[in-house]
């Protein structure tokens, strides 16, 4: 072993990994197929909160905010930050359903793409017809660029319609992927074009069941939650829906019409887009605010209900902030909390704009 790397053990999992000083233990265990909870990757959202059993650590940056100084005490460590510096044992959460899903690395490559506003392309990608991809409606995957770069997206198809998967990828100024996907770059990508992807990742995944199910979506956070609503409405359930799309402009609400021609074939589901930055003519049409106090405004009693929701970190601390002492139980709330970043080695899921 290294003199810069050690021995991490991971519990109740029974794998031992080689993590380098420099990594985070969260890191190292993705790269080793371990797919350990986790959401935002930034020690903002705590869903990768572990306990420490032996060993010590450090932090980068100090604490991270999404860890409590009492839960420090207590022996609690947030993963995603988490760096080594002797061998660990670490007790973590085991998630059933996606704990055991392998993560591949597979070559794709791009079938089509099409604008869905300004700013956003819908990406479509075909995987080898021998190496599917099993996956969970509201997982990611990482496309792989290179020199060890990555870009982190949700899959926006659903699992039984896995042909074609679909990415929704929001332009990023000065974004290396990004800007060769809208053509600009000396390199620009095409109809054709070949890419490694790895996934699936993730934790945050749909649960069918017999409590009216809210979602939530910050901007391009629709897209893990446009899987997980295909999956249900096209798979026969009756569950009663209701998605709320939080984003400045209407035009950020860029597949306004499939859902309301969902509204007409499925009377289960309903749909009501917020916008925060909303012109005249935009208000007359649409609802104005913060999206989470739109579903307060209509569900001040959330206790008969599950919320699923997808975006940016200030989105998700005001709904994990409010909506528990609105009736809802911590753990009928299922979210998602994506930090916005360029191009890196880190896996830093970056679908999403700003406040939505």
């Amino acid at each position: 072993m290294s003199l810069h790397e050690h021995s991490v053990r991971i519990e109740p999992h029974g794998r031992t990994l080689r993590v380098p000083a420099t990594q985070s233990v969260l890191e190292a265990a993705l790269a080793a197929g371990l797919n350990l909870p986790h959401s935002c990757k930034s020690g903002h959202c705590s869903s990768c909160r572990a306990r420490l059993r032996a060993g010590e650590i450090r932090y980068p940056a100090g604490r991270p905010v999404g860890l409590t100084a009492d839960e420090e005490r207590d022996g609690y460590v947030l993963l995603c930050q988490a760096r080594a510096q002797s061998d660990l044992v670490v007790q973590a959460r085991l998630i059933a359903g996606v704990a055991d899903v392998e993560i591949k690395t597979l070559p794709c490559r791009i079938a089509q793409f099409a604008p869905l506003a300004p700013d956003v392309m819908q990406l479509l990608l075909r995987l080898p017809a021998v190496e599917p991809l099993r996956f969970q409606a509201g997982q990611y995957l990482d496309v792989l660029l290179e020199d060890g770069r990555r870009r982190s997206f949700s899959i926006a198809s659903p699992p039984h319609d896995s042909a074609l998967i679909e990415l929704h990828v929001r332009r990023v100024s000065g974004g290396g992927f990004t800007e060769r996907l809208f053509g600009a770059g000396a390199a620009p990508l095409a109809v054709g074009s070949l890419l490694r992807v790895e996934g699936p990742i993730g934790q945050f995944t749909y649960r069918d069941g017999a409590q009216p199910a809210l979602l939530v979506a910050g901007g391009t956070g629709f897209a893990p939650l446009k899987s997980m609503l295909r999956q249900a409405l096209e798979t026969g359930s009756r569950r009663r829906l209701h998605l709320y799309w939080g984003a400045r402009h209407a035009a950020d609400v860029y597949q306004e019409a499939l859902l309301l021609e969902w509204t007409r074939h499925h009377p289960q589901f309903s749909f009501t887009a917020v916008l925060s930055e909303a012109t005249a003519a935009e208000a007359a049409h649409h609802r104005s605010g913060w999206v989470h106090e739109a579903v307060l405004a209509d569900h001040p009693e959330l206790g008969g209900h599950e919320v699923y929701a997808a975006g940016p970190p200030a989105m998700i601390e005001a709904i994990r902030s409010a909506f528990p002492r609105h009736g809802l139980a911590p753990e009928r709330l299922h979210f998602d909390s994506f930090d916005y970043a360029p191009d890196s080695a880190r896996r830093q899921p970056v679908i999403l704009d700003g406040p939505s």
